[in-house]
């Protein structure tokens, strides 16, 4: 997949224009508390398009979402608004209406340079509902707003899946580029899947697996990865693949969440690419709270399994030293508990010591790569998750074709 021809902020003069910004806030959120629990993806927007555009004198109106209507972290951008003022060390304003009077008066008193982040895009009722972009420019939503416009900006490529409002609709009716997050996103992502240096490996784990199958066979359909490497519940379900019963507990995890049916294809997969798909042959199961490793062959166990085991660990060490490319979506294990944080530990410290070009991306992932205080040793963290994946299995994101197309109008002007 190549590198999409978008326009970016090198492509604009935003001194004394009212740029619309769309950036992806949205948080971990305590459901008691209802405060934020990490500013991640806050500091990444702030600290780069944010800071940029308002230092080019551009006047700055913020779009952002948080959460879904119904759940406990559908809340208002007042927290993150105060944090990114926090972070940028200059005051920022939240306006409490999206598209209203109150929101369009803000627009127009703005002052080059000056900030303002309005409601959560998710108020308006028709914001999640997945229409193309013209559709979209004819709410009242996108009308009013880009009236008072002279550019969008999207620089939430982790949104770039959803085919909403406030990511596709603007792009329809004014001038659109490409943010540096979004920028930067698309150009790690065409590294490892237009022309990776090889060897490239991937490493798929995590809770779910309901991808697996679809990025395993993009990335080797394609003669992109030259291993797939699993842990998790992808370990998990592509042993269960080479006929292994891996005990009760385990098996009904994997039928909970509905990847059984998946179990053929990767069958006929590991089939088509003989070496290629590598499964754990060894595993981590916790017998009175405490680790106890045993191989595959000894399994079924009635015991639920928690990580890879060591001699795992090793055999995709050894694969990891060799890769000059290396992509990294889901740990290997329960990382959040210390008896079982070893292979998560282990395969990531192999990752950031190696060579290679080294993407790791995914929430939990990220999560664990900060806690073991590996981030720095990582080529490209990447802040997306469910458009990620989508991108890892071949798909065009909504939000990236319609900057393809915003671009394309532009270059016929």
């Amino acid at each position: 997949m190549s590198m999409p021809k978008i326009l970016t902020l090198d492509d604009v003069d935003v001194k004394g224009k009212t740029v619309l910004l769309r950036v992806d806030f949205n948080s971990p959120v305590d459901p008691d508390t209802k405060k934020i629990l990490d500013d991640t993806r806050i500091k990444a927007h702030a600290e780069t398009t944010i800071k940029e555009l308002s230092e080019k004198g551009a006047k700055v109106v913020i779009l952002a979402h948080q959460g879904r209507p119904g759940e406990p972290d559908f809340i208002s951008l007042e927290q993150h608004t105060k944090r990114l003022s926090e972070i940028l060390g200059k005051p920022v304003r939240y306006i409490d209406d999206l598209y209203g009077e109150e929101a369009k008066r803000a627009i127009r008193e703005l002052k080059p340079g000056e900030i303002i982040v309005l409601k959560n895009t998710r108020t308006y009722p028709y914001e999640r509902k997945s229409k193309p972009p013209e559709e979209h420019a004819k709410s009242d939503f996108i009308k009013e707003l880009a009236s008072l416009a002279d550019l969008f900006v999207n620089d939430a490529f982790s949104a770039a899946h959803r085919s909403h409002a406030s990511v596709v609709g603007f792009t329809a009716v004014l001038p659109s580029v490409a943010g540096r997050i979004m920028e930067r996103e698309l150009k790690a992502l065409a590294r490892v899947l237009e022309s990776p240096e090889k060897p490239c490996i991937f490493i798929l784990g995590g809770a779910k697996a309901d991808d697996s199958l679809k990025i395993s066979q993009y990335v080797l359909d394609n003669n992109i990865a030259d291993y797939v490497l699993t842990g998790g519940i992808t370990g998990h379900l592509f042993l269960a693949a080479t006929g292994v019963d891996l005990g009760r507990p385990n098996m009904a995890l994997l039928e909970k969440q509905k990847v059984l049916d998946l179990i053929p294809g990767i069958k006929e997969l590991m089939a088509k690419y003989p070496g290629k798909i590598k499964v754990p042959a060894d595993v981590a199961i916790e017998i009175d709270g405490e680790r106890k490793e045993i191989s595959t062959k000894d399994l079924p166990t009635e015991y639920p399994i928690y990580d890879i085991g060591t001699e795992t660990i090793k055999e995709y060490s050894r694969i990891i030293g060799e890769a000059k490319s290396i992509v990294v979506s889901g740990p290997p294990g329960v990382y959040e508990r210390e008896e079982f944080r070893k292979g998560t530990k282990e395969i990531l410290e192999a990752v950031a010591n190696s060579k290679a070009f080294s993407l790791v991306g995914g929430g939990h992932t990220v999560a664990a790569v900060q806690e073991l205080g590996l981030a720095d040793k990582m080529s490209y963290i990447s802040t997306a998750g469910g458009a990620l994946i989508e991108f890892l299995m071949g798909s065009k994101l909504p939000g990236v074709v319609a900057l393809e197309k915003a671009a394309e109008r532009a270059e016929k002007r």
